[in-house]
């Protein structure tokens, strides 16, 4: 049998962790537009004492490939990250290839990280290509032959579920994740395209809800504990 302070404990932990859930929920829900966001998920069960415990995991699953017009769009279709390198040398990895033309010409990323080890695209270029193998060429003219600029690495990771979430899409490597290792001969870039989320907003909703009453639920029964446990002094007085 519980004690009715074994029984608080157990609903305190309880709703912990199912708060910390629906914080996982939020922030996937809150994510539905970000390009090439993965979901993450928190995994309850319960043990053989009543308390619940939980381990985060990271769906890396391919998210939905949007067409775009805008040929510094870049999508992964398939497993692996792009390294990028900040203004300050820090190195990290990303699946959000909504990049754009740095004030130096290079290829960076929404907030002016360099793609790769830096490739400068002609401002008076005719046009540029993104091979599926991560070659960039520009053409001067319409009739040029292309000229290479350079290539758009591709890494993987031995476990990218041990891979740490850093703030503005970027990710770096731990113990866990082990080191990036550099793909080659793969055809996964697609030019002019860009990975949605791959959060599902139903699964996410009704996430939501159900942890909201099941949170709803415990906090009810703390409160009827709290008042029996109350009643219960005042008779002993």
């Amino acid at each position: 049998m519980y004690s009715m302070q074994g029984i608080v404990r157990r609903s305190i932990n309880n709703v912990t962790n199912q708060f910390e859930k629906l914080g996982y929920v939020g922030n996937n829900l809150a994510n539905l537009n970000t390009h090439g966001y993965k979901s993450v998920r928190f995994e309850q069960m319960l043990n053989e004492d009543g308390y619940l415990t939980g381990a985060v995991r990271t769906d890396y699953k391919t998210g939905s490939i949007q067409i775009t017009s805008n040929p510094y769009d870049v999508a992964i279709t398939g497993p692996g990250f792009i390294p990028v390198v900040s203004p300050e040398g820090q190195i990290a990895y990303t699946r959000d290839g909504a990049f754009k033309q740095g004030k130096d010409g290079y290829l960076v990323t929404g907030d002016d990280w360099l793609v790769g080890e830096g490739i400068k695209i002609p401002t008076n270029c005719y046009k540029f290509i993104i091979k599926p193998s991560g070659d960039v060429y520009a053409y001067d003219t319409r009739e040029s032959k292309p000229r290479k600029l350079g290539n758009i690495p591709l890494v993987m990771f031995d476990n990218p579920e041990g891979l740490e979430q850093k703030g503005m899409n970027k990710l770096v490597p731990t113990e866990d994740s082990g080191e990036a290792v550099l793909v080659k001969n793969h055809d996964l870039f697609a030019q002019n395209n860009l990975e949605n989320s791959n959060t599902n907003i139903y699964t996410s909703v009704s996430d939501m809800l159900r942890l909201n009453a099941s949170m709803l639920a415990s906090t009810r029964m703390m409160k009827v504990v709290d008042d029996m446990y109350n009643k219960a002094i005042n008779i002993r007085e």
